[in-house]
């Protein structure tokens, strides 16, 4: 009685050890920013924001701000407004508006 109660406890202590199976797998998700509007210019005045003078990019705003109003308008009108300040705005200035704009762009949770 003693050794069947001695190897039921090591039965028990070996299955216990062991674990009920493997470990679980984790994966990382990667949400693609190809299905957001506002991902190239986020992009761009990410770099206006870091100091990066403006260069011919710019003449690509007016494309960027209707493929944004195709979705969303409001955000749209946002950055026109916003490019408009940041052009217009002496070059040392330029960080500090494209860095507010920045902040109003950023994605909404809905």
């Amino acid at each position: 009685m003693l050794r069947m109660i001695g190897a039921i406890l090591m039965l028990t202590i070996a299955v216990s050890a062991l674990g009920c199976g493997s470990p679980v797998n984790e994966e990382t998700i990667e949400v693609k920013a190809s299905n957001d509007p506002l991902h190239e210019p986020r992009s761009i005045l990410q770099r206006y924001a870091e100091g990066q003078p403006m260069g011919s990019e710019a003449s690509t705003f007016p494309d960027m701000v209707a493929r944004v109003e195709k979705v969303d308008p409001t955000r749209a009108a946002v950055l026109r407004d916003g490019l408009a300040e940041i052009e217009a705005a002496a070059p040392p200035a330029r960080a500090g508006n494209t860095k507010e704009l920045l902040e109003k762009l950023q994605p909404s949770m809905q």
